[in-house]
């Protein structure tokens, strides 16, 4: 099930006696098995600390098979269930997690015993057997318009109103780490005025950023073909500590926002990328001309050549090899409008007006 379905489920069938939480995306793990924890356990209207008795946190790589079945099988202490948490299920030593496979099939009934994982090998028999038997909570990372929709809806839930800039610059965030995007609409959360809204200078400002040195106002420059103020947004990123290897992945979403908004411009016209980039229509469009398909290919080709520049033998001259890949970037861009101009037909010179016929018939007029 998806995260969302979590509540859902607990709400109508109960805490199950078996869970595995599993995906790469850490903040949606921690809220799903908070989730769990608070089913199982409930409040403590007595104030006794009854969690204490009824709960353990045991981490894959340093608990043995031995230990979590004997916590597992604890009767719980004045309460109607356990809970163990197993963290870090994905580094359990495969002997470890064959000795469990008998207690997955039939686990015991009065605690709920979960396993975390970012990723567990399935072809393996503790991890086939473990998702046979358990509940699945599948907390892979949202992607695309689903990014979007988690930021409005935790920018609400803590109570800041957006616009259009300032969303896509927590999305642009929150495309590479939710709790990271939370974190900065927490900051907003204090550092706005109650009732304003949020625009791109008050992201900058909690960020820490430079106004105008946005990785969308990169792409601006890169769509202009203008060098210098690329390289110019770059050097303002880097001396206000941006990690190298984060203005590439930033830039990275970026683009992929841009073939996304070039294949919906081709369906719907430019309304898509109008809203995605916060132009006219027609500006859109013609904008979007600017990085063709080609362009864009060789695009993605270059940040992958660039990554691994970074983390390689290159990684000691970060803003050179991020420099060469700008400049690479607005020189396509530059060169391509350039030879699609020189294609285009010259514009036409307007001719006479189309005199009316005198023989009584209707002039022959090309509409």
């Amino acid at each position: 099930m998806k995260p969302h379905e979590l509540a859902a489920h607990l709400r109508s069938h109960g805490p199950a006696a078996l869970y595995l939480v599993c995906g790469e995306e850490d903040l949606i793990r921690e809220e799903a098995t908070a989730a769990i924890k608070a089913a199982v356990l409930g409040a403590d209207p007595g104030g006794v600390g009854l969690e204490g008795f009824n709960s353990d946190l045991l981490y894959g790589d340093e608990s043995d098979a031995a230990e979590i079945l004997a916590r597992a099988s604890e009767v719980p202490a004045f309460a109607p269930r356990r809970l163990v948490i197993v963290k870090d299920a994905d580094r359990l030593p495969t002997r470890e997690g064959e000795a469990l496979l008998p207690y997955l099939a039939a686990p015991c009934e009065s605690t709920t015993l979960v396993f975390v994982a970012a990723r567990l090998d399935q072809r393996m028999r503790f991890g086939k057997t473990l998702k046979d038997h358990a509940v699945v909570v599948d907390c892979a990372p949202p992607f695309g318009a689903q990014i979007t929709s988690w930021v409005r809806a935790e920018a609400e839930r803590i109570g800041v109103r957006l616009n259009d800039e300032a969303l896509l610059l927590v999305t642009e965030l929150a495309g590479e780490s939710l709790r990271l995007a939370r974190q900065e609409l927490e900051k907003l959360a204090a550092y706005l005025p109650l009732g304003r809204t949020a625009g791109a200078d008050a992201v900058e400002a909690v960020r820490g950023g430079v106004p105008g040195a946005s990785v969308f106002d990169l792409v601006k420059a890169i769509g202009a073909g203008d060098r210098g103020r690329a390289l110019r947004i770059l050097a303002r990123n880097l001396e206000t500590g941006e990690a190298p290897v984060r203005i590439l992945g930033s830039l990275l979403w970026q683009y992929r926002q841009l073939w996304k908004a070039k294949e919906a411009a081709a369906r719907s016209g430019g309304a898509e990328a109008a809203r995605l980039f916060r132009m006219p229509p027609y500006e859109a469009k013609a904008w979007l001309g600017r990085f063709t398909p080609t362009h864009l290919g060789s695009a993605f080709q270059r940040f992958h050549q660039t990554d691994a520049r970074l983390k390689g033998g290159s990684a000691s001259k970060p803003a050179l090899v991020l420099e060469s890949l700008l400049l690479n970037l607005c020189d396509e861009v530059a060169s391509g409008n350039a030879r699609r101009a020189s294609q285009s037909p010259p514009p036409r010179r307007p001719g006479p007006a189309p005199s009316a016929r005198t023989d009584g018939g209707t002039a022959n007029v090309k509409r």
